[in-house]
């Protein structure tokens, strides 16, 4: 059974940093395609960032935060990470990591690709 587990959330001012860590369990993570999503108060959840491995490593950005996050993963540790710098208050929103096999290039931004969910943590950009 395959389990996620994200953290790392919190309050930061305009301009700040975080770093949101997931940890993975079960199957296999070097093979997993990694990606975090975010849904903001009222909206609809969205792609954050992605990184398939499997293949030659691929990157994929939403055009929101590219440039200011930093998705990076470790695979002896079961781990992935979204670094978060210059941060806006249109950044709030909960953070939800996500993991799935066998995800082509093309559907890597699509969230009904991943069958595998961490609980989300909260992210609170504000003065």
């Amino acid at each position: 059974q395959v389990q996620l587990v994200a953290s790392g959330g919190g309050l930061v001012q305009p301009g700040g940093s975080l770093r949101l860590s997931c940890a993975v369990s079960g199957g296999s993570f070097s093979r997993y395609t990694t990606a975090w999503f975010r849904q903001g108060p009222g909206k609809e959840r969205v792609f954050v960032a992605s990184w398939r491995g499997s293949g030659g490593n691929t990157i994929h950005y939403a055009d929101s935060v590219k440039g200011r996050f930093t998705i990076s993963r470790d695979n002896a540790g079961s781990m992935f990470y979204l670094q978060m710098d210059s941060l806006k208050p249109e950044d709030t929103g909960v953070y939800y990591c996500a993991a799935g096999q066998g995800i082509i290039l093309s559907s890597m931004r699509n969230m009904d690709q991943y069958p595998y969910w961490g609980q989300g943590t909260q992210v609170t950009v504000s003065s």
